[in-house]
């Protein structure tokens, strides 16, 4: 019997490219920024939109000892999916009352601690579990979220010791986290970095031997030296997105975007002039026109607020949400170009075709990259590529380059080709 014919794949409505050899690439420039400080890859939130599990591996393979989630969940489905070497460590930060503890305990998580209540039921885990746990107390230092403030850090200090004493816990770490860290020269971080250091010497004092002190986030990994204790941070910088898109681009920190955002055009049609487009006609074609129509909507994260405004690129040109983002699609005006229904629809990437990025959505949005690329939805299938090692130095440092070519020649023709008729 001959072998029945598989079906040609059907292209994807819309994908979220990820590269991986760009995460990689990242995560030893960021490295290089911290020579002499352990690496924890941060992979909350679905690795910020890209994928936990495999930005996870991806990390560790370029040197990464640690792994950071928000919540304990993401932490023991990191743990539970496996692929990481048994001495990396996973830590999580985000707990409520009745929370796993126990699970954590016994998953052999770093478990992060601001307030007695938490130290007490991470030690009732430990019981349970009938080991001890990894523990590591954060101090408010100044950023007014999660920790211990000041006044209560004795209490909480000496509590932690004696649980310690028997048997129940091991501090393992003394954190923070910074406010303004993006804002270089900002009073808060000389602050908060000096209230760090004394809440640190204050626990030392008092015999807690810690195996990592850290306070150091993206911005702060790149920019400020002297906060790098005995390990970083980052997270969105690992992901490729400036931290401080007003110090610098990606490209300016040697960083690459990781994800690349696109969508097959599902519609191409001729419309007249002054014909409405979207909810609310908020945008009326000022001529006979062309329109295209991109399969992505708000329910798959891209921004309502950057209607009339959001960047595409179809067939080499930056074209414009004309009108409202719908939940499930919008429409650009082509200018009477026809690509034809399948056309590559480009949201943002790295900017190497001179498609836009993820930074210019945030501003069309008024927000930030991190919103841009964490809220890319389920229904929108990631796609890894280059997930094996090869000549990634190389390959990484043409690419940069090339960015900042295309990036200067599309932006002088922005104007002219993508926003007539606004």
């Amino acid at each position: 019997m001959s072998d029945t014919a598989k079906p040609p794949a059907t292209p994807p409505r819309a994908r979220a490219e990820i590269d991986l050899a760009a995460l990689r690439a990242n995560v030893r420039t960021l490295r290089a920024k911290a020579p002499d400080s352990a690496f924890m890859a941060v992979v909350k939130a679905d690795g910020y939109g890209h994928g936990a599990v495999p930005c996870a591996r991806a990390a560790v393979e370029a040197g990464a000892t640690w792994v950071g989630t928000a919540t304990p969940e993401e932490a023991l489905a990191l743990r539970a999916a496996g692929g990481l070497p048994a001495d990396v460590r996973i830590m999580c930060w985000l707990w409520t009352p009745g929370g796993p503890w126990r699970e954590a305990v016994e998953a052999g998580l770093d478990v992060s601690v601001g307030g007695l209540w938490a130290l007490r039921e991470v030690a009732e885990g430990a019981r349970a579990a009938g080991r001890a746990a990894r523990v590591q107390l954060k101090a408010d230092t100044g950023l007014g979220r999660n920790g211990c403030q000041p006044a209560d850090w004795p209490e909480l200090v000496g509590e932690a010791l004696r649980a310690e004493g028997e048997g129940l816990l091991r501090v393992t770490g003394l954190w923070s986290h910074f406010a303004c860290a993006d804002e270089p020269g900002h009073p808060s971080i000389a602050l908060q970095l000096g209230r760090f250091q004394e809440m640190v010497a204050y626990a030392e004092r008092q015999g807690v031997r810690p195996e990592v002190r850290h306070i150091a986030n993206s911005p702060a990994t790149l920019t400020l030296p002297q906060t790098h204790f005995d390990l970083v941070r980052p997270g969105i910088a690992m992901y490729g997105l400036s931290p401080s898109p007003e110090l610098g681009a990606s490209a300016d920190f040697g960083l690459r975007p990781v994800m690349t955002l696109a969508a097959s055009l599902a519609l191409v049609k001729h419309v007249p002039g002054g014909h409405g487009v979207s909810y609310g006609h908020h945008y009326v074609t000022p001529g006979a026109t062309t329109l295209g129509l991109v399969p992505l909507g708000y329910a798959d994260g891209v921004p309502r607020h950057a209607s009339g405004s959001g960047p595409v690129l179809v067939g080499g040109k930056w074209r414009t949400a004309a009108g409202r983002i719908a939940m499930d699609q919008f429409v650009v005006d082509l200018g009477g170009d026809e690509p034809g229904p399948g056309a590559e629809a480009v949201l943002f990437g790295p900017g190497d075709r001179g498609e836009p990025t993820a930074e210019d959505w945030a501003q069309a949005a008024g927000t930030i990259g991190y919103e841009i690329v964490t809220r890319i939805g389920a229904r929108v299938p990631r796609v890894y590529v280059n997930e094996t090692r090869v000549n990634e130095t190389r390959v990484n440092e043409t690419r940069v380059n090339e960015t900042r070519v295309d990036r200067t020649r599309v932006q002088e023709t922005r104007v002219k080709e993508t926003r007539s008729g606004e």
